[in-house]
């Protein structure tokens, strides 16, 4: 089977996929496409909404239609990092005994993973950039694939721990959730407040996911993307433009850039495209900036959001 094939053949077990979560999940649509495009570009996402849009059962769903094992960790103020990734302890023949977390899974969903102090949260920073962990000195590698799909509550900030820049970096997406439309409103009434139960089949096996991400690597990208990819994460630094050296007090690091190229091929691949151009970069561009970037006082005070800044960034390219 050539590459075209096997695009085309991702491409139908794609929708394959978003059929089976929207057995389950009504609306959402865009969130959960780029939920795919990070998935498939080996990416972690974090998912920003207030409480009741079923960001837990959008990540539950999408791990049982991928055949994924999947650990869920309530965060908290006094969750210690060896309540994610594990401890050793003396077993019966008085040796120590590495005892896995829930971090050893494919998909760990880290809820309110800013209700943690940071000291807990950095527990994450080795995993999610080379899927290991090191704990006294011995290293041990998390089953591929791994992705962490981590929720925050935009509204409540008595007793959270803003995300350290490392932390957020590490985020391939930031995924803002919104309410539903009536319409969808009315159709989830009907879905949640009867006997009726959902059965979302299996659509992927891990191996299947693997194969996929190693892939969508193997697109092709030519240099103008490239070199747009590139120009556009740099507008967003000081000394990169105008509109950043007003409104802001950072922008993003190289990163940025591969991930822009990483989510561009997954973009172009699901539309049907064998190579990725500019729309599909520009199509990910807020997702993936927007909280690699910090506005200065002058920008709130203006009423600027990291949404606004990004897209007068592309208007100017």
């Amino acid at each position: 089977m050539n590459q075209v094939e096997q695009l085309n053949l991702l491409v139908g077990k794609c929708n394959l996929l978003k059929e089976e979560i929207g057995k389950v999940i009504v609306g959402q649509k865009d969130i959960i496409d780029q939920i795919l495009i990070s998935i498939l570009s080996s990416g972690h996402c974090l998912l920003v909404g207030v409480p009741g849009l079923a960001k837990t059962l959008l990540v539950n769903t999408i791990a049982k239609t991928l055949g994924l094992t999947y650990k869920r960790i309530q965060f908290t103020p006094d969750l210690m990092p060896s309540d994610i990734i594990g401890s050793e302890i003396l077993n019966t023949n008085r040796e120590l005994e590495f005892i896995k977390g829930p971090l050893f899974a494919n998909i760990l969903l880290a809820d309110e993973i800013n209700r943690t102090p940071p000291k807990t949260q950095s527990a994450l920073l080795e995993a999610m950039q080379e899927h290991k962990v090191t704990v006294n000195a011995k290293t041990y590698s998390l089953q591929e694939p791994f992705f962490v799909l981590a929720t925050q509550n935009p509204i409540e900030q008595e007793g959270t721990y803003p995300l350290p820049e490392a932390q957020l970096d590490r985020f391939m997406f930031m995924l803002w959730l919104d309410y539903p439309s009536f319409a969808e409103e009315v159709q989830i009434l009907k879905n949640t407040t009867t006997e009726k139960t959902v059965v979302v089949n299996k659509i992927l096996e891990i191996q299947d996911i693997i194969d996929i991400q190693n892939l969508i690597k193997q697109v092709p990208v030519s240099d103008n993307v490239y070199n747009y990819a590139v120009e556009l994460v740099s507008s967003t630094r000081r000394n990169g433009s105008e509109i950043a050296k007003r409104y802001l007090q950072w922008g993003a690091g190289p990163r940025a850039s591969q991930y822009l190229i990483m989510g561009a091929k997954a973009h172009a691949v699901l539309h049907g495209k064998y190579s990725p151009d500019i729309e599909d970069v520009n199509a990910i561009a807020v997702a993936t900036l927007r909280h690699r970037i910090v506005l200065n006082y002058e920008a709130q005070a203006n009423g600027y959001t990291s949404e606004t800044i990004i897209n007068e960034l592309i208007n100017n390219r």
